[in-house]
């Protein structure tokens, strides 16, 4: 798996969340406007020597890799004690670990967390982590030794560092040790001196936060908030999740509720917290299906179990079979979209002077390479000192790909692009970059610019087939009222 994920890895450009988070290596710092550093921080030595896009690719593959392993040897060390816990002869022989492997596999999401680097990658890898270290921590000596203490503090501080959710990762620890230990727990100065230690971890979040007025503590929670809720909303997020992370999964439950013995059952609160939090955050329509991966991982280790159990119990292979073939199909579907960009199925010519046409979703990954070349270099023939978008959404791609030039966001609102280059003076001129599958109208007049001249077209092609063109415009005399204007998409 890790030598396909390689191989598709070669063949895309990097996403929008890749280039975002590429850009934060690019610009070091304490902690940042959406995401705490972590994600930026693993990649600064690779951006340090300007590694190709294969290379900083060998971070998530490294970490999707690591994970599988802990996985392995998480549900192994589960399962001596499941069999402990049952008469022999109703103890599985096919391994538990190979199946929660089986089923990470089989998983298609997680293989894009295996080929972008996201903050979800970091976070899969170290709650698989914590949970080895919880499992050292449930037995009565173990808590009495400094190490698993102070390994766990190590942990949850650079779970911090990874995403804001591992606060949620905290709270099935403190579940999970008050079910082995009762409240006398607290009584234990290694748990105080952990969590300190993790504190002491996140600290440059909070510390960039006080120099920046809380920034992104406000927009999580804003962003946590969400819209109107609807009941629509969560059976749309639980249908999606059961697409893109396969039913297999589903045995992750009886494998906590039948195998293990009840001091290891408790473990399953490390999926059921985040888990049940993202539902009730989707009420609101702000869940995105890769929030929930790290969740996810943390039940492997009882799928394995369970399906590890049933398999050999023989009554059910016939039905395990048909869904494994099944996520088979949607794994290797997904990732061939990804490389051909959805051809034949997806194809897309929207944009300034097209007629609309349906948005192609796998575009994104193709032709920002080329794009931010051509960009760099009209650029430098204008004398135009910076690059301006629309939408923050387009911003980080072209920003990685035509670096140094500074990226200009024209929309209201504020974002890390704020941030990195501010707001475009009144009066400045720029290059505008337009892109068909996000296309906005020109903006000239009271709310744009004096004038746009376009300067050159773009097409992007893959399998012989155009799925997406970048227009690229010397802007002037910008007047400082933005008002986006997005074309219309049938």
């Amino acid at each position: 798996m890790c030598v396909l994920h390689f191989c598709v890895g070669g063949a895309v450009g990097l996403s929008v969340d890749e280039a975002h988070y590429a850009l934060y290596a690019q610009h070091p710092a304490w902690s940042y406007f959406d995401h705490p550093p972590l994600v930026g921080w693993v990649q600064w030595p690779l951006v340090a020597v300007a590694a190709p896009t294969m290379v900083l690719r060998l971070v998530p593959e490294l970490l999707w890799l690591g994970t599988a392993v802990l996985v392995y040897q998480l549900t192994e060390r589960l399962g001596t004690a499941a069999q402990t816990s049952e008469p022999a002869a109703r103890a599985p022989a096919a391994s538990p670990g190979f199946w929660a492997v089986m089923v990470m596999c089989l998983s298609p999401l997680l293989h894009v967390l295996g080929i972008g680097l996201l903050p979800d990658t970091l976070l899969m890898f170290l709650t698989v982590a914590v949970m080895w270290t919880m499992l050292d921590l449930l037995d009565t000596k173990a808590v009495r030794r400094p190490l698993p203490w102070l390994t766990l503090g190590g942990l949850l501080g650079l779970a911090g560092l990874s995403k804001y959710t591992a606060i949620l990762i905290a709270a099935a620890v403190v579940l999970c040790l008050v079910a082995a230990h009762g409240l006398a727990v607290f009584r234990n100065a290694w748990l105080w001196i952990a969590g300190a230690l993790a504190l002491v971890l996140v600290m440059p979040v909070v510390f960039w936060n006080y120099q920046n007025q809380w920034i992104s503590f406000a927009y999580q929670a804003g962003h946590g908030a969400g819209g109107s809720w609807h009941v629509m909303h969560v059976l749309r997020f639980l249908v999606v999740q059961l697409l893109v992370y396969g039913p297999l999964l589903v045995w992750g439950w009886s494998g906590a509720h039948h195998v293990l013995p009840t001091a290891r059952r408790t473990m399953v609160w490390f999926f059921v917290i985040p888990f049940a939090v993202l539902v009730v955050l989707s009420a609101g329509g702000t869940s995105l299906p890769h929030w929930s991966a790290p969740a996810w991982v943390a039940l492997l280790p009882f799928a394995g179990l369970s399906l590890a159990r049933s398999w050999n119990a023989g009554g059910r292979r016939r039905f395990i079979g048909w869904l494994a073939a099944i996520q088979v199909f949607c794994v290797v579907a997904l990732l061939g979209l990804m490389v051909s960009a959805g051809v034949p199925f997806f194809t897309g010519k929207t944009g300034q002077d097209n007629q609309p046409v349906s948005q192609n979703p796998m575009a994104d990954l193709h032709g920002w390479s080329e794009a931010g070349e051509r960009a760099g270099a009209l650029a430098a023939s204008q004398g135009l000192q910076s690059v301006s978008v629309q939408n923050w959404t387009l911003a980080s791609r072209i920003g990685w790909y035509a670096r140094p030039l500074p990226v200009h966001v024209l929309a209201d609102g504020r974002d890390q692009f704020d941030l990195w280059a501010g707001d475009l003076a009144v009066g400045a001129d720029t290059l505008l970059v337009d892109w068909s599958q996000m296309a906005y109208a020109v903006p000239t007049g009271a709310h744009g610019f004096a004038g746009c001249e376009l300067l050159d077209t773009q097409d992007v092609r893959r399998v012989g087939t155009h799925i997406a063109t970048f227009r690229f415009y010397a802007c002037r005399g910008w007047a400082g009222r933005p008002k986006p204007m997005p074309v219309g998409i049938s």
